[in-house]
């Protein structure tokens, strides 16, 4: 008997583990709302910020020149400026003035201020200056002008150091120039873009935050159409806790499982972004990670008491936590409160690991720190949300049997009246 009895409450509680995960399906699917936050803006808020920031670099800043010293060494240098793929010299100025309304009307993004003495200093062995003048509401401007300025007087101190030093060979002037060789090279991100070093953090954001939105929005419809405004019904299937949450966190599991695929693998694929993550590494990480974040969700699901709330609670967050992730804002110059203050967010370890595996090839040893944490918060919110959902069982309970206790008052006074 005992052993039936095990596997019939054994039977009943899987039987009634799916019956809501269909039910939270289905519930998914019938709300626009939900299904926007789940499925549209998954789909679409990638590609959004993908094609905006597909040119990777900027190329061809507008510049303006102003060239008081005249020489043939002054125009070298400027053409140097111009032959660069970063810069485009677009106005010839007369004086400084002019170019500062230039630069006010946005016609041009940077200013390049060649002196009267250029040409003297130099060819009397003095140290010469030129001035660069960038509008820095564009980093991106001042990256491109000062890199195409400082390769252009880099040459040009190569070309002069070579004729005063008077070398008979080509091999001469390479060592008396260069004596210490050096190469630049970019690592992980070979074209210097925006795209590679911004979107595998977005894309990490998204799962996290959409998964907020739509689990709040979901909560806040239940609310509303439960006649006590309770989250959890009074029904024979929604009885036990684990039941109730491993339903609905399956629920958005599936869903989210075809969502992460394609945000994490379709996405940098479609826009040639750095992609060399091994499948398995990807896979192993993604799982605690999409866990992590559907029940840190339906723990804060609690505080939604209307659909609308979880709009005003939930979306003015994604820009702090971008910068607290410690991907846009270097980690290492965060405050201890607010990085501490970051690990209560999924999203910090999924962007840091999610990072270094795509875009690094890390291994899963190398991100285990980022692993461990992502399946402890897995558990710590898990038991969260068990615990939010016990209250939120023993609520409905109290509030359905307060409404049994008035319905059979009223009946025991209405028959005592027609007694009477």
């Amino acid at each position: 008997m005992k052993k039936e009895s095990l596997r019939q409450t054994i039977r009943q509680g899987f039987s009634g583990l799916f019956h809501i995960c269909a039910q939270e399906l289905k519930a998914v699917f019938k709300d626009q709302g939900v299904l926007i936050f789940f499925l549209l803006v998954p789909l679409a808020y990638p590609l959004v910020y993908a094609f905006i920031y597909t040119n990777e670099v900027v190329r061809e800043v507008p510049v303006a020149v102003i060239d008081h010293s005249n020489t043939a060494l002054s125009r070298e240098f400027i053409r140097s400026i111009d032959a660069s793929a970063d810069v485009h010299i677009q106005s010839h100025c007369a004086d400084l003035e002019e170019g500062k309304t230039l630069l006010k009307e946005t016609k041009v993004y940077g200013l390049v201020y060649i002196p009267e003495s250029f040409g003297k200093d130099i060819a009397s062995g003095k140290q010469t200056t030129v001035s660069v003048y960038c509008d820095m509401s564009g980093m991106l401007y001042y990256k491109a002008l000062v890199l195409a300025s400082t390769n252009a007087s880099l040459t040009l101190n190569k070309q002069i150091q070579i004729k005063r030093l008077g070398n008979t060979t080509e091999r001469q002037d390479e060592v008396s120039t260069a004596p210490i060789e050096y190469e630049d090279i970019s690592l992980f991100n070979p074209q210097d873009g925006f795209a590679s070093f911004l979107l595998p953090a977005v894309l990490m954001l998204i799962i996290q935050q959409t998964l907020l939105l739509g689990v709040g929005l979901s909560a806040g419809t239940a609310r509303e159409n439960n006649r006590f405004r309770d989250l959890v019904p009074i029904s024979r299937q929604y009885q036990g806790t684990i039941r109730i949450v491993g339903g609905k966190a399956l629920a958005y599991f599936l869903v989210y499982a075809i969502v992460t695929a394609y945000i994490l693998c379709l996405v940098p694929k479609m826009f040639s972004l750095v992609q060399i993550a091994q499948p398995s590494t990807l896979l192993a990480f993604a799982v605690p990670y999409v866990l992590a974040c559907i029940f840190f969700a339906m723990t804060c699901s609690i505080f939604i008491h209307h659909r609308e709330s979880c709009m005003m609670i939930y979306v003015f967050t994604s820009v702090p936590l971008l910068f607290i992730s410690g991907i846009s804002w270097p980690g290492a110059a965060v405050p201890a409160f607010w990085k501490g203050f970051s690990y209560l967010f999924p999203s910090t370890f999924g962007i840091n690991g999610f990072v270094r595996i795509n875009n690094m090839g890390a291994t899963l040893p190398e991100v285990l720190f980022e692993y461990k944490a992502l399946w402890i918060q897995t558990l710590v919110y898990f038991f969260t949300t068990c615990l939010v959902y016990r209250r939120q069982i023993i609520l409905s309970r109290q509030h359905a049997l307060e409404r049994l206790r008035m319905c059979k008052l009223r009946k025991l006074a209405s028959k005592t009246s027609h007694e009477l």
